[in-house]
Parts: C-alpha cells; sequence; structure tokens
C-alpha cells in the first residue's frame, strides 16, 4: 500500500525557507552599505576629512569604515618601483584634506572605489596621473583622463 504524501507542509517549508534565504542576502546588502560610512543617497558619494594614506591609490578618511581606493589610478604597488614616491605624492594632495568620492564600485578587497576630489574641485587621479606618480587604469576608466591609446 503506498502512502499519500502531503506536499502542503513541503510548500509552506519550500516558500518560508525561499523567505528567510532572500531576508539573509538583503540582511547582508544592508550591512555591507552601511559599514561603508556616511554616504549620501541620492548622489551616491562619500566624503569626509583624510585619516592616513595607505598607498599610492588608497586611503582612509575619519568616520568611514572601508578604505578608498581611487578609481582610475594605477600606483605602483609597495613592493615596485616608484611606490614610495607615489604614496607621498598622494599623502602631500590629500592628508588633512576633506574630499568627496563618487562611489563608483566596491572591490574584491571590500574597499570603496571612488572618484576623489578635493574641496576645490581637483580630481585627485587626474592630479597623480599629472604629477607623473601613477598611470591612468585604463581597463577600469575607460581612456576617462585621456592617457590611454586610442583616445
Amino acid at each position: 500500500m503506498e502512502f499519500m504524501r502531503s506536499t502542503r507542509p513541503n510548500s509552506l517549508f519550500n516558500i518560508s525557507g525561499r523567505c528567510v534565504i532572500i531576508w539573509m542576502i538583503v540582511s547582508v546588502l544592508a550591512v555591507m552599505v552601511l559599514s561603508a560610512g556616511p554616504v549620501s543617497g541620492q548622489t551616491n558619494t562619500v566624503s569626509g576629512a583624510v585619516r592616513y594614506v595607505t598607498d599610492g591609490d588608497t586611503f582612509s578618511l575619519r568616520g568611514i569604515e572601508r578604505p578608498i581606493r581611487v578609481w582610475g589610478l594605477d600606483a605602483p604597488e609597495r613592493d615596485e618601483r616608484g611606490a614610495s614616491a607615489a604614496t607621498s605624492t598622494l599623502r602631500r594632495l590629500i592628508a588633512g584634506q576633506s574630499v568627496t568620492c563618487r562611489v563608483r564600485d566596491i572591490d574584491r578587497y571590500g574597499r570603496i572605489v571612488g572618484q576623489c576630489f578635493l574641496t576645490d574641485g581637483r580630481d585627485i587621479a587626474a592630479q597623480m596621473i599629472a604629477a607623473g606618480v601613477a598611470l591612468e587604469y585604463c581597463y577600469f576608466s575607460g581612456g576617462y583622463y585621456g592617457t590611454c591609446r586610442g583616445n
């Protein structure tokens, strides 16, 4: 004799299970956004005083948990030639300054990737490129700063 199975409990579980999974995803995304610090909802920006410079294309702001990776900029890594020049140039440019960054992405390291500007309107990446201590990161910038081949 074959027993009849009720699909009702399974259906209820599937719906409840899906709701829990959706709730968990939404919660994780909310925590990610909120942990970035003060973000303007309308313009998707972060701003604040520079706390410290990590290297030639990364810095931190006071009140923002995540580091900021300057969009469109490719500075030498710490173990590469020119790294200290890039880091000291960025430090001279932004240390103690207030900056505003238009958030473009969150990178694989959890950093905010932003196009960042000083209060006088100067684009930080453009300043670093013009100083000759970093290059335009053409893969991501799409030639925005005009230094990529084919522009």
